[in-house]
């Protein structure tokens, strides 16, 4: 005795496809994101550097002359870029030779992007990014 019944069939099938593309619209979202946050990154370190350039060991009239690794961190914090995690953020400066003007500063910014995808085996992981920029001193 044949069973010739199918009307569950539709609903497991929606289900098993619905799941797939639910999850491939969410992985397109969360690299969506990424991407943007990428973009940030680099322009972070660019911003950071020009912040950094300008505050050099002959600078006059910013309060924060001879500018530290640190205060350039505290800078990069302070950017309000709208769903940016600023605390996975940070920002560092190296001066080769010095802080003197014609001498090279760089700055490097990196964020963890927290990787939510669902269904996928590394969902929840980070997703470290890094940017490097650097510039000439110019004050």
């Amino acid at each position: 005795m044949r069973i010739q019944d199918e009307q569950g069939a539709s609903l497991v099938e929606f289900a098993l496809c619905s799941s797939i593309l639910f999850m491939t619209l969410f992985g397109i979202f969360a690299l969506c994101g990424a991407l943007y946050s990428y973009v940030f990154v680099a322009e972070a370190a660019r911003d950071a550097s020009r912040y950094a350039l300008v505050r050099g060991s002959a600078c006059t009239g910013f309060s924060d002359c001879g500018i530290t690794s640190a205060q350039l961190n505290t800078h990069v914090k302070n950017f309000a870029y709208p769903g940016i995690n600023m605390s996975n953020v940070t920002a560092s400066a190296a001066w080769p030779v010095s802080k003197d003007p014609g001498n090279l500063v760089i700055v490097t910014v990196t964020y963890n992007f927290p990787l939510n995808i669902p269904f996928w085996p590394k969902s929840g992981s980070m997703m470290h990014m890094s940017s490097s920029s650097q510039m000439t001193i110019s004050q």
